[in-house]
């Protein structure tokens, strides 16, 4: 794993951690992974009682859609039958009429999300590939000015949406710009792991820290460690995991431990990744301070 990033908000997250009333950004540069996350949100916003929209790129047929979200099980089959998950395009969202409007798209947005929740749904969230742009012949600049000004649609948190960008199809500067735009961003492959540092130069992991990506978890630890020795305290954030294996947790027991230069390392930590810090031992562990955080799910 190369040296950790800077990340000032805790703006990188996996698909997982999202959260009803999240916008996020995605981009992907690879056909096959290009459907990591949106199997992964439809799946997640089904067994959360959601209604879900997935508008995919308009170049991918519809029977290739359907087959990639509905593998390797029928569920999703199942919840097309009763309504709950809808395959659509921008052309259908913003029917009868034929220009795309910001004003128009978010309106269409609000009622689908006030019919969603008067069908006794817990909300709406939308997967919506940015290949309709060219589809429709829209100007970036457009698109760039709604995912900037759509900030009522996400009020309330009864709809969640995830923007998806193809990186061989846009310009490098306005992906970097909607990826700033957006609240948050997503990690594009499941079970991968990042290592950032936050603002508070604390070190953050994101994703999966499972047995395939123990070393490279175990290598950030150590050059966090090292990097903060003159300082004596490191801070690091284990929430940002979706998976945390016995193993990972071990491997930062024992960093923490062998830690001599270090007077406090604080973890970060929610209530599941706390239980299995305790049961192998945490408490017996110098300097180490654990810090539970409770999450909204």
């Amino acid at each position: 794993m190369s040296k950790p990033a800077r990340d000032s908000s805790g703006h990188l997250i996996p698909v997982q951690r999202l959260e009803p009333g999240d916008h996020a950004f995605v981009s992907y540069g690879d056909d096959e992974v290009r459907w990591d996350v949106v199997t992964a949100f439809v799946r997640l916003g089904l067994a959360r009682g959601e209604k879900v929209l997935v508008l995919p790129c308009p170049r991918v047929p519809g029977e290739e859609v359907l087959a990639r979200i509905d593998f390797p099980s029928r569920s999703t089959a199942l919840a097309r039958e009763r309504g709950q998950l809808v395959m659509s395009s921008m052309r259908e969202v913003i029917e009868p009429d034929r220009e795309f409007t910001v004003a128009r798209q978010l309106a269409r947005l609000r009622t689908e999300t006030d019919r969603a929740t008067a069908e006794g749904y817990t909300g709406l969230r939308a997967f919506i590939d940015m290949g309709w742009l060219a589809a429709l012949g829209m100007d970036t600049g457009a698109v760039a000015h709604r995912e900037t000004h759509a900030d009522a649609l996400f009020t309330g948190g009864s709809y969640t949406e995830v923007c998806a960008y193809d990186r061989r199809r846009f310009d490098r500067g306005l992906l970097g710009a909607m990826e700033r735009a957006h609240p948050r961003a997503l990690l594009e492959r499941l079970g991968s792991l990042r290592a950032v540092r936050d603002a508070e130069d604390a070190l953050r992991f994101i994703g999966e820290a499972d047995t395939a990506n123990r070393a490279a978890f175990t290598r950030s630890l150590e050059i966090a460690l090292a990097r903060t020795a003159s300082a004596r305290r490191l801070t690091v954030d284990l929430t940002g995991l979706h998976f945390l294996s016995v193993g990972c947790a071990t491997s930062l027991l024992a960093q923490v431990s062998g830690a001599v230069a270090h007077e406090r390392v604080e973890v970060r930590c929610d209530r599941g990744q706390a239980r299995i810090l305790r049961r192998l031992g945490a408490g017996a562990v110098p300097r180490l301070a654990p810090m539970e955080v409770v999450r909204p799910w």
